[in-house]
């Protein structure tokens, strides 16, 4: 499997995305529904918007591995959070766990009205092998 990234600029670097990602000669697919922050019981967090950016992203890497996919194979990674002011002081964490990773994707962020419950964020992949 062959995975280029195409980035006619520099300035998404520094945000941990690429403008966009061609797949030659996958061998499977994964599209991921939204991974957030409910625990093992289907419980939605309350926690504020860094608990819940952990345990999302905990969910996103339980989801893919147990699949039999790797994290570094995330080829698109949609976004969505129902404060991006609250979201930016944590994104550094998201950042992080790309670097882990050496994920290189394409990324949409969207601010939306409200998300399930009491959820903040929500995590949507997809991934190739």
């Amino acid at each position: 499997m062959e995975i280029n990234a195409t980035n006619p600029w520099k300035w998404q670097d520094a945000r941990s995305y690429s403008q966009a990602i061609e797949v030659k000669n996958a061998e499977g697919t994964l599209y991921v529904s939204g991974q957030t922050a409910i625990d093992d019981d289907g419980v939605s967090s309350t926690e504020d918007m860094k608990t819940q950016l952990i345990k999302s992203l905990e969910n996103l890497e339980r989801v893919i591995t147990e699949a039999g996919y790797s994290c570094g194979n995330i080829v698109r990674l949609n976004i969505y959070t129902t404060s991006t002011q609250e979201l930016w002081p944590h994104f550094p964490v998201f950042q992080d766990w790309i670097a882990k990773h050496g994920t290189r994707q394409a990324t949409t962020l969207l601010e939306v009205l409200s998300l399930c419950e009491t959820l903040k964020g929500e995590w949507e992949a997809s991934g190739v092998k």
